[in-house]
């Protein structure tokens, strides 16, 4: 996947968090989705941040891989 591959996902997933957010109310099923949007987000986020690694140290960017989501969500932010 390339950096602006990333990049649109990233950019359809903040597209529908927000949506989600600005509604009224939110149901179970909403929660549960912004819950998934979030986790997903945090997958795309540490993909470009390790591809963009891998090209400034003259790494193959392509070989960089989403990590599973309870890595990505223990990081500390």
């Amino acid at each position: 996947m390339e950096e602006k591959d990333i990049l649109s996902r990233i950019h359809a997933l903040v597209d529908e968090e927000k949506t989600l957010r600005d509604s009224a109310e939110h149901t179970a099923e909403q929660r549960t989705r912004m819950s998934e949007l979030e986790a997903h987000l945090d997958q795309c986020w540490d993909l470009l941040r390790q591809r963009r690694a891998k090209q400034q140290y003259g790494e193959n960017p392509e070989e960089a891989q989403a990590r599973p989501e309870p890595q990505v969500e223990s990081y500390l932010q």
